[in-house]
């Protein structure tokens, strides 16, 4: 592993397998590819329990910090300098999904965090190269944008979530599964996916699994009622399944994945049933406002939240979005008093995670990340404009079919 010191620098943490090594000894770094370059341990640390001790020599056997090679990363070698031998390298599994990281843009940018800027937001997604060598990061067409790669959902998931505690504010795209194309055919990621469910639960993964192009491999039953099912699961038909599998099996099932490797395409999947419910103008939401857009579909907020035109606050009944205005107020006459809004009973919302969030957005959709918490938002915030650009990409699809 690697570790950045405001002293040190960048201080390598790994094994030593043979020999001792000695603070001030010369040494050869030889990396991933097996080209050498000489080196010099300038500092030399070991560990106790949590605490980091420096000394003048370690052997094999410990495990051990180094200081004084900036340029070694993860999985190379640290060796002698008169016999240098490289260690087998470390396989390390492609990326298989992509995300777009870009600053936020939104009506409320810049309220709740400290690390706002495009440069800020790149220094520390590539400083997270350094010591996560299964991340891929890339610049973009536009200086605002970056296309962030990584073995999984929840691996740009726990990113986004230390990011955010860090006071970065930014806004993530909807993850994408990375096709390959070999001798012209397209490939697409599988995962082998284990499950332990209840056997009441069997037939309800079943169908979950088959609707995405899940095959099943192996099952077996257990004594204690339980169920152990082994599926063969495309990427892009995990996206999102997590929430959608713990609601099923009400909390109650076990999940867990591993990359298989690449095979052909395995048809189209189906997307997210149900549309968006979107605040049709800025402002603050009220009880009267939710009480008439909870019976269109359910709430991901609560009264007195801030909102703007463009974000979403719930999801639609139907697969359509609709935009409802949550932040209406009653108009008050005479005849009616103020006390009236006491009658209304709101259902209580829909509380997202972090998780939930990135699961539920589709295409046109964003998630605003702030250090205070998170907005789920349209790419195009305008009604109108979102009308505009619907209409141009029917006019162009119809043109090319």
């Amino acid at each position: 592993n690697t570790i950045h010191d405001a002293y040190k620098g960048k201080i390598l943490i790994g094994r030593l397998l043979r020999g001792s090594i000695k603070r001030g000894q010369a040494a050869m770094h030889i990396d991933r590819t097996g080209a050498m370059k000489p080196a010099k341990i300038n500092q030399l640390f070991v560990f106790q329990g949590l605490d980091r001790t420096e000394v003048e020599q370690a052997d094999a056997g410990d495990i051990i910090a180094l200081a004084g090679i900036p340029e070694a990363g993860i999985g190379d070698t640290i060796a002698d300098a008169e016999f240098p031998e490289a260690l087998p390298t470390i396989a390390v599994e492609e990326p298989t999904v992509r995300m777009s990281f870009s600053i936020n843009n939104s009506p409320f940018a810049g309220r709740e965090g400290t690390h706002v800027t495009s440069r800020k937001l790149r220094e520390r997604l590539y400083t997270e190269l350094e010591r996560d060598v299964a991340l891929r990061v890339a610049d973009t067409d536009t200086n605002d944008a970056f296309s962030v790669s990584g073995r999984g959902e929840l691996h740009l998931t726990i990113l986004i979530e230390t990011m955010r505690r860090e006071g970065y504010e930014f806004q993530v795209s909807r993850p994408e599964v990375i096709f390959k194309e070999v001798d012209g055919q397209k490939l697409e990621p599988i995962e082998q996916v284990e499950i332990e469910v209840s056997e009441q639960y069997q037939g309800t993964v079943i169908e979950l699994m088959g609707a995405r192009r899940g095959i099943m491999r192996d099952m077996s039953y257990r004594d204690d009622g339980t169920v152990h099912m082994v599926f063969h699961v495309p990427t892009r038909g995990l996206l999102g399944f997590r929430q959608t599998f713990l609601t099923a099996t009400r909390g109650e099932g076990i999940v867990n994945s591993l990359f298989m490797g690449y095979e052909p395409l395995a048809g189209e999947l189906n997307t997210r049933n149900n549309g968006s419910l979107i605040a049709s103008e800025g402002g603050t939401t009220t009880t009267f406002g939710l009480y008439g857009a909870q019976e269109r579909g359910q709430l991901f907020i609560t009264p007195g939240t801030d909102v703007y035109e463009g974000m979403v606050v719930g999801q639609h009944i139907r697969s359509r979005d609709l935009e409802v205005n949550v932040c209406r107020k009653k108009h008050l006459t005479n005849m009616r008093s103020s006390g009236a809004d006491e009658a209304l009973r709101l259902e209580p919302p829909r509380v997202l995670s972090l998780d939930d969030a990135i699961e539920y957005i589709g295409d046109d959709e964003l998630v605003e990340v702030t250090p205070k918490g998170f907005r789920l938002r349209k790419k195009i915030l305008s009604a109108d404009d979102r009308k505009r650009d619907q209409k141009r990409r029917d006019m162009a699809m119809a043109s090319t079919t």
